[in-house]
């Protein structure tokens, strides 16, 4: 009877969460576009609901009513498969973050582990998607996402790393209870700035982001591994993006902006609901992603593959070493929790 409820209680809650999730990345698409537009002095979505609130709501009706087509030389069960394995990966990831004191679907010890291994499963939705469609651009542009999101992998693990040295734990809520002290000036961004920057790059390289977005790029490759793609498929593999996108906003929350902490650690900003200063950190991430998207302009494949391997991986490797040598000179290493 225990198991039940506990199994019922987890299901409860990872419905919430998803609901809430897909939710705020409706409205967060929305934001997306709305900023791209204000950048480039034009409305952006403004005529399906107020202000053109319910744009994103109206783009899933649409994909969803949609007939999927399915190219006749494409091999049609991996084909269907590749989105469904790529959103399903991107939602599970969010199993472990906790967007509260105690607000996690499941509080692993081992948090960040788990989602090492989910975001690198992710990259086989990509590639099923690219090589069942049997065609050279979704192809050429799933070869390019592989390559990409497993370089970057390699920096942002580095980087994750520092902060799990100054944390002493691998679970996400203690690395948050860590930052507890002296409010934002405790956080580890401003102690980790560099590899707060190096992570904030290397996530939009992870993600498939502008100025990073070789692998669907228009005007080489059409929308690369998705080109193939219409209905619901399609619709699955840019929700899957956004969760992701949504993730490492999350993630760098946690890691590097006190998680659902109050940046004053005084009333009335302590009254404010923990889960309310997550939202507004994530947002405020997010809208950083979306500003770099509307101004930087797209880096050639070279340059992206040279910035991780030759400048991203030694920075950061090299901060590991650092960090832990200030950390044993100055007998602050944390006891591992």
């Amino acid at each position: 009877m225990d198991l039940l409820i506990t199994v019922l209680l987890a299901a409860l809650k990872s419905v919430v969460l998803l609901v809430c999730l897909l939710v705020y990345i409706a409205f967060a698409l929305y934001a997306d576009r709305k900023v791209w537009a204000a950048v480039q002095m034009r409305r952006g979505p403004n005529v399906v609901g107020p202000w053109g609130l319910l744009q994103s709501f109206a783009d899933l009706t649409k994909f969803f009513f949609k007939e999927p087509v399915i190219p006749a030389p494409a091999n049609k069960g991996v084909f269907l498969l590749a989105p469904l394995v790529f959103a399903t990966l991107s939602l599970a990831a969010w199993a472990v973050i906790p967007v509260n004191a105690g607000w996690a679907v499941a509080d692993l010890n081992v948090g960040v582990l788990y989602i090492f291994a989910i975001s690198s499963l992710g990259v086989y939705g990509v590639i099923m998607g690219g090589w069942a469609s049997n065609s050279k651009y979704p192809f050429l542009g799933a070869l390019r996402s592989a390559a990409q999101m497993v370089s970057y992998e390699v920096s942002i693990g580095f980087v994750i790393v520092t902060v799990l040295m100054c944390a002493g734990s691998l679970n996400l809520t203690r690395i948050v209870e860590a930052q507890d002290h002296y409010g934002i000036f405790g956080w580890y961004w401003l102690w980790l700035f560099p590899m707060f920057v190096i992570f904030f790059i290397s996530a939009l390289a992870e993600t498939n982001r502008p100025p990073f977005d070789l692998p669907e790029a228009e005007s080489e490759l059409v929308a690369g591994y998705m080109v193939e793609y219409s209905s619901t498929p399609f619709l699955l593999f840019m929700l899957g993006e956004y969760v992701a996108i949504m993730l490492m906003c999350a993630m760098g929350t946690i890691l590097f902006l006190g998680g659902w902490l109050s940046p004053i650690p005084f009333p009335p900003f302590t009254w404010v609901p923990g889960v309310i200063w997550f939202v507004l950190k994530v947002s405020f991430l997010f809208f950083l992603i979306a500003m770099v998207k509307a101004f930087v302009p797209r880096y050639r494949y070279d340059q992206l593959m040279r910035l991780g391997w030759k400048v991203f991986l030694p920075l950061s490797l090299a901060a590991v070493v650092v960090v832990a040598t200030v950390l044993k000179i100055t007998g602050l290493a944390p006891v591992a929790g």
